[in-house]
């Protein structure tokens, strides 16, 4: 069916990006056992709102290989996996390079200096990841518009909402590691990567299917104008969707090397994908015309080219490991203590998610300039607080660590060295951006409503950036131990009691411009929950219960 379909397109004239797309949904629909009726048809016959034409031969093979991504995948990784085993010749080159990848051990040595060292190489890591979600909307809001950039921005929440429940799971994996790690428990750490890999790749597809089903909907929900900009924004997460996969595998490798202490390798990793996705927007947008159709198979492929490499690289690099997606080992065991440690942080996210697609519905009622300012300074927001996320991922590492450990006083010193780089780092943060807020809106967009619009986000929120750094390390902290529950707990009261009702309060009494003054009043009440759990000393109880899958092996 999809290629008759296609090759009559080939007969007659070229095809629109709006028609592969459409194309693209059947066939999608049809993989997928779906009945026709349950997928939104979009953007058909609209050649005439849209003068730009793409070659119908890249259209194909571009849908062809979304199509075809999860069988795709499974045939070329089984291929080299097959092909990329350990040379003999070289296994004693590879334990030499091991030494200079090892994980850091945050066991020893000086707190301040170890956290910075991690921190340092995951920051300009997470400024890469960062600058990667920044890359579509910037081109977006430069070469397509600003309803493209407000339909871009608006469905993440939705996106993140959809996936949370893994990500959390995923979190809990990367403190099973980090605690496997330092009580040198090297069996446990490769049979949790081998659990979580078989669970990303069991849950991907099930999620795949049920984000292409309820795209429209939820962004109908949420009030997104329906001017164009709804019609993007399906476009857009639907794809997003259907390359769900590859973006799973991606960040499970991520997770895997921090919960390592390495942040080397994932550098390597993130700057491989921006150069991909830079590359492939720009093409798919200047040269082919296909707007938010473009940028969204542009992040799709430029996920799955980061994670193949990241495979291949690991396997070569690694003996501790060995990454095996398609291996389906499965330990229950492990698999339930990350549920466990990771549950709460699913839970904070999916609350989190859909806190901000309440708040973003509240936006989406001023018009598609505000949404526009809203979401370009979000992605600068979001940014702009990649320091203060770093030091706490960097803090769940060291703590969790020394939780194997089992040092309680240098977990103290370690959140104490912690908060005080973190509350550095916002006033360095504040004065860099907070004079700049219009030049770096104009990056996005530079019509008048929407730089204005962003602005007034901007300048809201980065001088409370000291509330938000410690409520970011103190939940960091907490979670190394695995006292997950409070960071939980103290997001949800932060979001769902202070920033959203607020945020419509200040809007009914005091208009739009000041709705941003819902952010700190959230961070106010959170930061004042985590640093009450973690000076209780309850998490302490947890250091000492701490026991390894696998007793580490004894000399002699």
């Amino acid at each position: 069916m999809y290629g008759a379909h296609v090759n009559g397109y080939c007969c007659k004239r070229a095809m629109t990006a709006e028609e592969a797309f459409g194309i693209l949904q059947e066939a999608a629909a049809s993989i997928s056992i779906l009945p026709r009726r349950g997928l939104p048809r979009l953007g058909t016959g609209c050649a005439s709102h849209h003068k730009r034409i793409i070659d119908i031969r890249l259209a194909e093979i571009v849908t062809f290989f979304l199509l075809l991504l999860y069988p795709s995948c499974v045939i070329f990784i089984r291929y080299v996996l097959a092909t990329s085993g350990k040379d003999r010749k070289q296994v004693e080159k590879e334990k030499k390079i091991e030494k200079v990848l090892a994980g850091v051990d945050m066991t020893r040595g000086n707190p301040y200096v170890l956290l910075l060292k991690f921190s340092s190489l995951m920051l300009i890591g997470n400024v890469f990841q960062q600058f990667y979600n920044m890359v579509d909307s910037i081109v977006v809001g430069n070469f397509v518009g600003e309803k493209a950039l407000a339909a871009v921005g608006t469905g993440f929440p939705i996106m993140f909402m959809l996936v949370s429940l893994f990500l959390g799971i995923g979190i809990g994996a990367t403190i099973l590691i980090s605690q496997f790690y330092g009580a040198k428990d090297n069996a446990s750490v490769a049979q949790t990567v081998d659990t979580m890999y078989t669970a990303s790749m069991v849950v991907s597809i099930p999620l795949t299917v049920i984000g292409v089903l309820v795209s429209r909907p939820l962004l109908t929900l949420i009030n997104v104008p329906d001017d164009g900009t709804l019609d993007m924004a399906v476009q857009y997460l639907v794809i997003i969707f259907i390359g769900m996969l590859p973006q799973f595998g991606f960040n499970v490798n991520l997770g895997i090397l921090q919960g390592l202490g390495d942040s080397k390798t994932s550098l390597l990793f993130l700057i491989v994908a921006n150069i991909a996705n830079i590359g492939l927007d720009l093409l798919f947008t200047l040269v082919f015309h296909w707007g938010v159709i473009g940028v969204a198979v542009a992040t799709v492929m430029a996920q799955f080219i980061a994670w193949i490499y990241g495979i291949i690289y690991i396997n070569r690099h690694y003996t501790l490991f060995r990454i095996r997606p398609f291996g389906f080992s499965f330990r229950k065991d492990l698999f339930c203590r990350a549920l466990k440690l990771g549950l709460p942080s699913s839970v904070q996210n999916m609350l989190f998610s859909i806190g901000a697609i309440v708040f973003q519905r509240l936006v989406n009622g001023y018009g598609s300039d505000f949404i526009a300012g809203f979401n370009g300074a979000n992605k600068i927001d979001t940014f702009a607080f990649m320091p203060l996320q770093s030091f706490a991922n960097a803090s769940t590492t060291f703590t969790g660590q020394n939780v194997g450990a089992k040092d309680v006083g240098r977990i103290k010193r370690g959140v104490t060295a912690a908060l005080v780089i973190s509350c550095a780092a916002c006033v360095i943060i504040c004065a860099l951006i907070y004079p700049l807020s219009d030049f770096f809106m104009k990056l996005f967009n530079d019509k008048p409503a929407v730089v204005e619009s962003g602005v007034l986000y901007l300048r809201s929120v980065l001088p409370f950036y000291p509330l938000l750094a410690l409520l970011f390390i103190y939940s960091g902290a907490l979670r190394g131990t695995g006292e997950t529950m409070v960071p939980m707990i103290a997001s949800c009261i932060a979001l769902w009691f202070a920033r959203v009702p607020s945020a419509y309060l200040i809007a009914d009494r005091f208009g739009r411009n000041f709705i941003y003054f819902s952010y700190p009043i959230g961070w106010v009440i959170g930061s004042a929950v985590v640093a009450a759990a973690y000076y209780s000393g309850r998490w302490e109880r947890k250091v000492f219960k701490f026991q390894p899958a696998h007793a580490p092996a004894t000399e002699g």
